[in-house]
């Protein structure tokens, strides 16, 4: 955590709430007449965007003018867990035949043109 996020946050943010992983998500104190409140998210541990929810991303961007419920919105059956971003790093997807995938390269489709 920057030091200066955090000193921003004890002055002026105003606790709303928090999701399942421990995230907590402020709003600015002060409310100034036609504009809105500054919003923003404190991590849990590492930084990484993609641990926010989506509930509580279109909350973020005022997409909701409202916070979720604690304990976050219901689940639906076909909603995943989720994954981190792997982009990056060693356990990053890889399609067969990348110049960094550690399988066999495939043999491609076709039969290169040789001049003869």
């Amino acid at each position: 955590m920057i030091i200066g996020t955090w000193l921003f946050t004890k002055m002026r943010g105003e606790l709303v709430g928090t999701d399942a992983e421990g995230n907590r998500y402020f709003q600015d104190k002060r409310v100034v007449a036609g504009t809105r409140r500054k919003r923003w998210v404190m991590y849990n541990g590492v930084a990484e965007a993609s641990r926010v929810p989506p509930e509580w991303h279109g909350w973020l961007h005022h997409m909701l003018a409202d916070p979720p419920p604690a304990g976050g919105a219901p689940r639906k059956p076909w909603q995943k867990d989720h994954q981190p971003n792997l982009t990056g790093t060693d356990l990053a997807y890889r399609p067969p035949g990348h110049t960094l995938s550690t399988g066999e390269k495939p043999k491609p489709p076709y039969e290169a043109w040789r001049p003869g």
